[in-house]
Order: C-alpha cells, then structure tokens, then sequence
C-alpha cells in the first residue's frame, strides 16, 4: 500500500517545484515497462465500479448519448459485429419512440496490477456515432480510468482513489487527469458535445469546467503547464471542454459518398433535426469568409446518473461489465473524412483526415490503463508510489498557440499587422498521421509524435489554411557530438502561428525553383507584426498572409546566404486577387540591396506626400511651421539617397563588381545614419503612425545593410 504520509498537498508542491523537465510532453526519467495486469471479476469489482460510477453531464444539444450496441449486433462471416448504418438508424429509430435514451448503458472493466493493491475501474462509454467538428465515425468510444488503490481487497468501501484520467479523443491530445481526488466525492464527466470527449469535475462547480483555481475552488485538473511558450506558460495542457471555456467551436454535417448522411436511405430513421443543431453547424470550413461570432455557449442538458443512486439524475444508467460484449469483434460502416486545405505553391491541395473507431478490449489500455497516462507528473507520482508502474519517458510533442492576424491602428492604415487571442478553435493535422487534433483556448498540443520531419497543417473555420514543416526528434548539441531529445517542438515563431481571415488573406508564393541556389528558409516579417512566419524551405511554397501588412519576405539557402524582398499587399484585394508571387527569390547582394532600395522609395513616398500636405497647409494658412516642412522634406531627401546607393549596389553585384557594390552599400550604411537625424528632426511633424513605421523599416534596413556587406554570394 502506498505511503499514507504522502498526501494531495505535498505531492502537488513537489510537481510544481518539478521545473521544466518534468512538465507536459517531456521527462528525464528512465524508459520503462508496467507491469501485467489480471482481471477483477467478482462481486468485490462490481462493489468498486458502483461505488466510483461517475455522474455525466451532456451538452443541450447532444444526440447521441451512452447506450448498448448490443441490439444493433450481426452475423458476419461467423464474426459478431455491430455495422454503423443499422447502430445509427436503430439507435434513432428507438429514440423517437421513447421518452428517454435508449438503453442508457455505462460499460465498466477492473484490472489490478499484479503484485500491488494499484487496481483500476474503466468506465467505457459507447455511443452510436461521433460528430465533432472534425472527427466523424460512426461508433465511438470513450473512457475513464479510475486508480486506486484497494489495500487488501476485502472492502471497496476502503479503496483510495489515486488518480483520474479522462480521455480526450485519442492519445495524440492531453488527457483531463486529476491526481489525488477527494475519496468523499463521485467523479463527475463533462461530455463534450458531439464528440463525447471527456471533461472531468470534481469541484463545487457541478457543471462546468475549471481549469485554474478560481474564487476559493481548485480546479478539475492536475495537469502541468509547458513553460516553452512564454504566452501559456501557466496554463494547463489538457483537453478541457472548450466551449465551456468560451472557445467557438462550429461544427460540420458528415457526409457519406458526398451526400449528409441524413440523405443517405440506409439512414431512414435519421433526419437533420438528429444531427448537432444548425445553430452550431457551418457547411465547411472554406464556406465562412471570416470566423463564426453568433454561436451559442455550451448549456447542460440531460444528466445520467447510476441506477442505484438517489439523485435528481434525468436518466438513471445500467452498469455492465465488458465482458458481456467483449464477443464483438468489430465495429464498422464506411470511412468518413474532413477535408483539410493546403495552402501550396499556385494551387492549394486537399489532405484527407480519416477516423475510425475500434473496440476497446484490443487497445493496449485496456489491459494496461496506465498506458492512457498523458501527464508525465502523473505517471511519475505513481510510480513513486507503486514499483508496478514505470517512470515516465520522453514523448515527442509538438505544441503551437494559434493566433489570429488583424490590422493594427499603430501603422498607417493597410501597413501593418499585430496578433490576437483566436475567435475560433481550430484543428491540427500532421501529414504522416490522419489523426487531427482540436485546439483549447488556441493551442494545440499533439503528442506521441514519431521522430523525423512533418508537415504541420492548421484550418479554422473561416480562416485562411496554414501549413509549414516542423522536424521532431534528436537534436545535436552546439560543440558536442551528443544528441539528445528535449521531447517538445515548437512549431511556427516561437510556438505561435498567426492565422488569417479569408476574407482579409492573400496568398503569398515563392518559387523556390526560380531561385539561382538551393534555398532551406522561408520567413515574413511584418513592420509592426514582427516574425510571423519561419520554416524550412524544399521546393515552391506558400503562405497566407493579411492584406492590411506590410512585409518582409526573407529567403535563407544551403549556404546560409539570404535575400530579401518587400512585399506590399493591396489592402483592398483588387490589384492582386490572385495572390503574391516571388519568381526570383535569389540570395546575396544583389537581393538584399534591392531590397533596400526598395523600402527606403517606399518610404520616401510616403514621406513626400506628408510634406506635400504641409506646403500647401502653409500657402493657405501661413504659420510657424516652415521648419517641421524643411525637417520633412529633408527626410524625404535623405530616404532618397538611401534609394540611390542602394540601386547602385544592386547593379554592381548584379554585374559581379564586389568591391564597387561593397562601396554603395558602405555608402547606404551612411546615409541610413543620417536617415535617423533626419528622422528625429521630423517626428513631430509626421503623422505618429508614419513615424512608428519609418522607425521600424529603418531598423530592417540597418539589419539588411549588415547582411548585404557580409555576403559572399553576389
């Protein structure tokens, strides 16, 4: 039995000191195995399963709640399956005809730990179809692993719970997981709409979702923070219940051969009024120009509780153990798939995301619950406790917090971008896996990633696709011939991706294979948005970006030499509807001081026409001005020589000249000194948004001077 001196308190200030090697997707603890577990079939499990049954709270709109597939079973091939078509019509062919859910069943399964008094209670719920917003298949199951420890096993009254663990989709997202619940209290399970993910509650807040300590109540989870990402490093990595954590989350009609499967005529007890309300429901992704705003908050409906329980339970659910339908060997009904867009070089490509749903008495965590462990605290915890349970290892994790990109009111108007907290939830998909992953608060945690490189894609419904490379696996460290494996990536700028309105979002193409070397980078800065997109580079590619920005396209080849070019969008979308294109994304000198030539003209246009407003307020109405015009005027000359020199060195390296080009770009290197005189001259005469924004292509420029008089490549 564990050490009774080790208590709730304790334990968790030990995980909160734990420091990064410790934290959600990373330990550096040893590898292991758990040991094997045997079956619990007596009247002591039935006791334990009863005592523990948790209560369950569904959505208002939830269709599809927890019942037997067992009325829905067939003979194939001398196999016992249950096929989706009859589960589903059978299933609201029952439905209609009864006040109630049909046949309200929770399934439950105990093993024990050989050698040890660590058992566990499953509680598995199974349901006849999953709708999410992304996920569609026909059968779904869900699970809660309940770790306790039963001492002697002569009372289930006695058992200790350790641990919860409440699964959330597949083993690629974090598990809702609470360590050392109240022994007083029944676990409680937040289902998550449609897709029957599971939340748990174990605080006075019945029906709702707490992730961090509130107002005197602790929250319903126990999982740690990632400290990798600097906006998040607080937060929880869980699954949750999004909606009930203000997330917008839309859902999709699944289709079947290209048709709602309402219109399917194997279907004809099921009508759309049977599917997630229309309220929640969007045609696709692709078919919004801007995310949804108007959809409603999670509100509980039905709440099941077990039989033998006095509560105010709307429907009271029956506990059967596995075993009774551990002879089905499977359960089928034709693929389902969301479609995920591709943002790619001049056509955007379409990846198929396909679910499927197996029974849970071949997957691995049904013998061993442990294996359903995500949080490495957690696992830690009880092996500290139980020598049955192994240390945690390091599982690659790939993590981001997605973003929305909007216009900023610092630039001038149409000139540049900052982020914001998301408006919608979106999905994750890596290409080598067809398991997509939804976001929490706007961030995306998929865990259990295989060593080596992925392509990253992000949807949200109503907003521009985005997708990038990210390598995942062992790393060499800087002067040592060592590699190892922290276990968590980040993907985009510094674990943050922007993603953009479709209605506010234009594509932006580099030609990889126009270029005069052999590119690896791509980056796009904003002037006032900064690193908004950085990713390796291996053929033509493309990213969207919003039309109100103002950028610089960076491009890096195998030679580490870089180019750089200014990419300025048309705000209302007329002159480029068909998107950006970089044909020549050439590196070196003749890149880079094109470039500069480039956004100091377009700079001193801007500059110009501010001083031409001020000469004529000056004819009209004559005032003391005539030395803040001058100071404009001479910015404006200023910026103009920087484009000279510039333009000069760019012929010269075009030419093959090095050392004339070498001697513009000193010269640039000068002027843009003097740019900045001039500048502070005439701040106060400029528009505040102008000023911050010359402010800003100055430092870029400076930066790309450097990089041009470094160059090697002409």
């Amino acid at each position: 039995m564990r050490d009774p001196f080790v208590n709730r308190r304790t334990l968790l200030g030990t995980l909160a000191t734990a420091g990064l090697g410790a934290v959600a997707g990373c330990s550096t603890s040893q590898n292991g195995e758990d040991n094997d577990t045997a079956r619990v079939e007596d009247e002591f499990a039935r006791g334990l399963a009863t005592r523990f049954a948790p209560t369950l709270y569904f959505d208002e709109y939830e269709q599809w709640f927890p019942t037997d597939p067992r009325p829905y079973e067939r003979e194939r091939d001398g196999e016992t399956i249950v096929d989706g078509f009859d589960a589903v019509d059978g299933y609201h062919e029952r439905k209609k005809s009864s006040d109630t859910p049909p046949d309200p069943t929770v399934f439950y399964n105990v093993v024990q730990y050989e050698n040890s008094s660590l058992a566990v209670v499953q509680y598995w719920f199974y349901s006849t179809f999953d709708q999410f917003t992304t996920n569609f298949h026909w059968h779904d199951w869900e699970v809660l692993h309940v770790f306790v420890d039963i001492d002697d096993g002569a009372d289930p009254a006695s058992a200790v719970p350790q641990l919860y663990v409440a699964s959330s989709h597949s083993r690629k997202v974090p598990n809702n997981e609470f360590l050392d619940p109240d022994p007083e209290r029944i676990p409680r399970i937040l289902a998550e709409l449609g897709s029957h993910s599971s939340a748990l509650s174990v605080n006075d807040s019945l029906d709702r979702f707490q992730r961090l300590p509130d107002a005197g109540t602790f929250a319903d989870i126990t999982n740690s923070a990632i400290e990798r990402i600097e906006d998040i490093a607080e937060i929880p990595i869980a699954y949750g219940l999004p909606r009930d954590e203000g997330g917008t989350l839309p859902y999709v009609v699944p289709e079947v051969d290209g048709a709602p499967i309402y219109d399917d005529e194997r279907l004809p007890s099921v009508e759309r009024t049977d599917l997630i309300d229309e309220s929640l429901t969007i045609r696709s992704f692709d078919a919004l120009s801007s995310p949804p705003t108007d959809l409603p908050r999670r509100a509980t409906g039905l709440v099941f509780d077990h039989e033998t329980r006095e509560t105010a339970a709307d429907v009271e659910y029956t506990l059967v153990p596995t075993s009774d339908v551990e002879h089905i060997t499977a359960f089928t009904g034709p693929q389902l798939s969301f479609e995920f867009s591709i943002p790619e070089f001049a056509e955007d490509a379409i990846a198929s995301h396909i679910t499927t749903a197996s029974t849970p008495w071949t997957q691995p965590r049904y013998e061993n619950p442990a294996a359903d462990i995500s949080e490495p605290n957690h696992r830690l915890a009880l092996a500290d406790r139980y020598d049955v349970i192994s240390e945690p290892s390091t599982v690659n994790t790939v993590i981001v917090r997605v973003t929305e990109a909007i216009t900023t009111d610092d630039a001038p108007e149409g000139e540049g971008v900052t982020t914001q907290d998301p408006t919608v939830e979106s999905v994750l998909l890596l290409e080598s896996d067809p398991e997509a992953v939804p976001t929490f608060a706007g961030i995306g945690v998929v865990q259990d990633v295989p060593t080596g490189d992925h392509r990253l894609t992000v949807n949200g419904a109503g907003l521009a696709p985005h997708s990038e490379q990210v390598s995942v696996g062992a790393e060499t460290t800087e002067g040592s011939d060592e590699t190892t494996n922290s276990g968590i990536v980040t993907a985009g700028v510094s674990g943050e991706i922007p993603l953009v309105a479709r209605d506010s979002a234009t594509k932006l193409e580099v030609d990889a294979d126009g270029a005069d070397s052999t590119l690896s980078g791509l980056g796009v800065e904003d002037d006032f948005g900064g690193r908004l997109y950085d990713a390796p580079l291996t053929g033509p590619d493309a990213v969207y970006v919003h039309r109100g920005g103002a950028y610089t396209v960076e491009v890096r080849d195998t030679d580490d030499e870089v180019g750089a070019f200014r990419v300025n969008p048309d705000p209302t979308g007329e002159s480029d509807a068909g998107g950006v294109r970089i044909d020549r994304p050439n590196t070196g000198k003749t890149s880079l001081a094109t470039f500069l030539a480039d956004i100091a003209a377009e700079t001193q246009a801007q500059v110009e026409a501010v001083a031409g407003e001020s000469e004529d307020s000056e004819t009209d109405q004559p005032t003391d001005s005539s030395g803040s015009s001058n100071a404009i005027r001479g910015l404006a000359q200023a910026l103009g020589a920087v484009a000279e020199a510039a333009e000069r060195a760019a012929e010269r390296a075009e030419a093959g000249n090095r050392g004339r080009a070498d001697e513009s770009l000193e010269t640039v290197s000068s002027r843009l000194d003097t740019v900045a005189e001039r500048l502070a001259d005439a701040r106060d005469g400029l528009p505040a948004d102008l000023a911050r924004a010359t402010d800003r292509r100055l430092a870029q420029a400076r930066r790309r001077s450097e990089q041009a008089r470094s160059a090697e490549k002409l």
